[in-house]
C-alpha cells in the first residue's frame, strides 16, 4: 500500500490519480492532521509521498514526523 499524505492542496488528486494509473499497489490518501506516526507504523506502507503544502511548517501535521 502506498500512503499519500495530503497537506491540504488541491493538486493532491491529481497526484492521487496518476499513482494510481502508475501502479497496481492499493493508495490511501490521509490528510495529514488526520493520522499519527503510530497509525502509519501500523499501516506499514511500502511508500510514503507528501503532497504539496502545507503553506506554512505549523500546519504540517504528522509530516515533520515521518
Amino acid at each position: 500500500m502506498i500512503l499519500l499524505i495530503d497537506n491540504y492542496d488541491s493538486f493532491v488528486f491529481n497526484v492521487e490519480q496518476y499513482v494510481k494509473e502508475l501502479t497496481s499497489e492499493e493508495v490511501r490518501c490521509v490528510r495529514n492532521d488526520k493520522i499519527t506516526l503510530e497509525e502509519i507504523k501500523k499501516l506499514n506502507p511500502s511508500k510514503i509521498i507528501l503532497s504539496p503544502g502545507p503553506k506554512h511548517p505549523k500546519d504540517s501535521g504528522v509530516c515533520l514526523e515521518i
